[in-house]
């Protein structure tokens, strides 16, 4: 049971990490409000998802 648990854990944890600029972040920063955007993320979009 502790295997499957951490096997979730870590195939959950890797999921949410993609790669700035790529299809997937665009689409997932669009997704978040963007009240809760930083200041590198609304440059990032701007620069590979506008741009």
């Amino acid at each position: 049971m502790k295997k499957l648990l951490s096997l979730v854990f870590i195939c959950f944890t890797l999921s949410a990490c993609t790669e700035v600029g790529s299809e997937a972040w665009c689409e997932d920063l669009k997704e978040k409000p963007k009240g809760d955007w930083t200041a590198n993320e609304a440059k990032d979009y701007a620069k590979h998802c506008i741009l």
